[in-house]
């Protein structure tokens, strides 16, 4: 089949729904293009297995940013999913949602239906939690949420230390106003990641035979239809070129990155950028690749004593053979890890309305994302701040749509991002310097002599990086330079929308993966809404 209703590009986490969720009615065709593979290996689906993949290209596009002018002018990693599943995938598998403001927000910018209390029903639509019910969680959805199964006896003594520092606890962070420290939920069932692929594709490829899912197809354009209007996709796959036409909408879901990267290769951006590469305007939104915020992120790391961190010695080995062992039995142990355990979030300052710092307890020695390793044990903890003022940029480097975007996120481009990322160090410090986690630690290996806050400002400059979060690119919104309306489809052109975390106006107060999914079932919602009307109007 060349020809279905709807074409979707990208299969992450909101491509995964949509496809899945408008597949569920026979009567509509849909075909689901992934330049990954089936994301269903062995590497995926064990936890731990994740130190492999993000530090390396296994499953992962493996990104890299422009020099950063307020970074010392280094080069940022950007790890993206390569896969169905997409970054879920890969990622460090929490389940959190955000603050209750910031979808407010949304709606008060003029995003009708994007509310917290509108959104709330789809979140709770794809979720399938084994702790948590009512009044805020599902409990029938496809996409499991579980409580650790590690049974790390560092949990015991990181919420010890949070109540020394006399930090609040909390024990759901999706609450609506979650605020606090405690251990994260993850998407996993069974001890195994549950990626957006195995939630929502897996069991219906073969089954369902109105939807057709293309792997290894790399995304070359949107094809229109000598006007304005998207009437498919053409793609490259072993070498050759193939195009599946769309007779209802083509749906972008190709992420914060590459998103407005394949609507630049195809004729949607600023015109002015895009006649610099010979492309063709099919139609002029300034809009897209602007507007990119991600969570500055870093780390501090400690160096123990304790086999319950993951780490490299001769005596970690052989626990680790036991926890191999004990996987396979129980699918518990060290295995399950999603290696940031715990974490939560806190307020930088006392008199703030909501916490603006997140952070994530690491039970190894986190170092420039997996890619720097150090033998003995250890553990780490991230501060990021979550709601940069900070904007970047996402452009085309050339007409090549195999090359990488030029990926510019402007960490700390606004000085009040670094003011705030300095007391979120201190912050941080407090907690690990509690009593309870200091009795753990042998060596600080990154920060030992940094006291002043001119010493702090100095080592964010020359670590900070992402902490995997890029939003926001073809926002959503009214005004000239939004990309997309709040029933996601693109300005200016017909049958076509951008489904991701590209289309969020502001970035959201926690890890972006369940609000990609819920992006996803709003969307497929709207989509199959209209569907129903106009075949019904059809009829008549």
């Amino acid at each position: 089949m060349n020809e279905f209703d709807f074409v979707i590009i990208g299969g992450g986490s909101s491509g995964c729904v949509v496809a899945s969720r408008l597949s569920e009615d026979p009567g509509i065709t849909v075909a689901l293009v992934e330049a990954g593979g089936a994301g269903d290996s062995w590497v995926v689906k064990i936890p731990a297995a994740g130190i492999f993949m993000v530090p390396s290209n296994l499953n992962n596009l493996a990104f890299e940013t422009v020099p950063q002018a307020s970074l010392n002018n280094r080069r940022g990693y950007q790890p993206r999913g390569k896969a169905l599943g997409g970054s879920s995938a890969i990622n460090a598998m929490i389940y959190a949602r955000g603050h209750r403001w910031d979808y407010d927000h949304w709606a008060s910018l003029g995003n009708e239906g994007w509310s917290y209390d509108e959104v709330l029903p789809y979140f709770r639509k794809a979720e399938h939690n084994e702790e948590f019910g009512e009044p805020w969680h599902g409990r029938d959805g496809p996409l499991p949420v579980s409580k650790s199964r590690t049974g790390n006896p560092f949990h015991a003594i990181f919420l010890e230390a949070a109540q020394q520092a006399q930090f609040p606890l909390c024990e759901d962070f999706n609450i609506p106003e979650p605020e606090g420290l405690g251990i994260y939920q993850v998407t996993q069932r069974n001890g195994e990641r549950w990626s957006a692929a195995r939630a929502y594709i897996h069991p219906h490829i073969g089954v369902r035979p109105n939807l057709h899912v293309e792997c290894g197809a790399r995304v070359l354009r949107i094809l229109f239809d000598g006007g304005k209007r998207a009437s498919g996709v053409e793609f490259e796959k072993g070498g050759r070129r193939r195009i599946l036409r769309a007779h209802r909408e083509v749906i972008l879901s190709a992420g914060a990155l590459q998103s407005p990267q394949i609507l630049m290769l195809s004729g949607l951006g600023d015109a002015r950028e895009l006649q610099k590469f010979g492309i063709y305007t099919v139609a002029h939104l300034p809009g897209v690749g602007k507007n990119l915020q991600d969570h500055p992120d870093f780390i501090l790391g400690y160096k123990a004593k304790s086999l319950d961190l993951l780490g490299f010695s001769i005596r970690g080995f052989g626990k680790l053979a036991r926890e191999i062992m004990r996987y396979r039995a129980e699918r518990r142990g060290m295995l399950t890890t999603n290696f940031a355990e715990a974490g939560g979030f806190l307020k930088s300052r006392p008199e703030l309305s909501m916490p603006d710092l997140q952070l994530h307890f690491v039970v190894a020695l986190a170092d420039d994302h997996a890619r720097r390793l150090h033998w003995g044990h250890g553990f780490s903890c991230h501060v990021c701040l979550l709601r940069p003022q900070s904007r970047g940029t996402v452009r085309l480097k050339g007409a090549d749509p195999v090359a990488a975007p030029a990926i510019d996120p402007n960490f700390l481009g606004e000085p009040e991002d670094l003011d705030r990322m300095v007391e979120g160090f201190k912050v941080m410090r407090r907690l690990l310097d509690a009593p309870a986690l200091a009795a753990q630690r042998t060596l600080d290996v990154f920060a030992a002599n940094v006291h002043s806050d001119d010493e702090i400002r100095a080592i964010l400059r020359e670590r900070i990086d992402t902490v995997y979060h890029p939003v926001g690119t073809c926002r959503m919104g009214n005004d000239e330079t939004a990309v997309v309306d709040s029933s996601l489809r693109i300005r200016g052109v017909e049958g076509l929308r951008v489904v991701d975390c590209s289309i969020m106006p502001t970035l959201i107060g926690g890890n972006t993966n369940a609000p990609a999914i819920m992006i996803g079932e709003k969307a497929a919602a709207m989509i199959r809404s209209k569907a129903l009307w106009d075949s019904t109007t059809a009829i008549a």
